[in-house]
């Protein structure tokens, strides 16, 4: 049975929309992990390579700011990915939300609040600095872009096409709905564990 592991937005959890419509499309064909990740840029890094480690996915599915990080991570582990929305300027999309905020889904530990402040900002402009040094050619097939045309919040998708090839659209906004999931998400994460399983290495 395949694996696939999910990588939730900055506000969202392991329990938010698309990750519970992958586990629903891929019931009985396919293993789909998706936990909760750190709030921390570098902590939530570590945290991805270590589950990848231990769980050995076939394939990284993110969306907003957990594509942010499986770009990175994906490369340094050998696996394909497919980046939903990325948002590839977290420090754009931080700065004017200073101050405290609650997740938009559960998370496993209870804890519902967080704060963004100057520190965290600082923590991800340091990271996003860095965000294309795991960069390698070699990657150029493997990594694919899927975006929404309603979407708001983020708009990397030529900055996406200077280093990766395969794009796509869907007619929705930054976060799928679950209906989006299944119609858009679903068949690009079963071709791109077919295709890229072909590419040479």
């Amino acid at each position: 049975m395949k694996k696939i592991l999910f990588l939730h937005g900055f506000f969202a959890s392991g329990q938010c929309v698309p990750a519970l419509a992958l586990r629903e499309a891929f019931k009985g064909s396919a293993e789909v992990v998706t936990p909760d990740l750190p709030m921390h840029p570098k902590e939530a890094l570590r945290f991805i390579r270590e589950l990848t480690d231990k769980e050995k996915p076939d394939v990284l599915v993110g969306n907003s700011c957990g594509a942010f990080y499986a770009q990175m991570i994906a490369p340094t582990v050998g696996i394909p990915a497919l980046l939903g929305n990325p948002h590839f300027r977290m420090t754009e999309f931080l700065k004017p939300r200073i101050g405290t905020h609650q997740y938009k889904s559960p998370r496993k530990d209870g804890n519902q609040d967080f704060i963004i402040n100057e520190q965290l900002i600082a923590e991800f402009a340091e990271v996003e600095a860095h965000q294309f040094d795991t960069y390698s050619p070699a990657y150029k097939e493997r990594i694919w872009g899927i975006f929404g045309e309603q979407d708001t919040l983020a708009h990397f998708e030529p900055l996406f096409l200077q280093y990766y090839t395969h794009s796509f659209h869907f007619p929705g906004g930054h976060t799928p709905t679950a209906e989006e999931v299944h119609q858009y998400y679903v068949p690009l994460i079963e071709n791109i564990v077919l295709v890229t399983r072909c590419l040479p290495r």
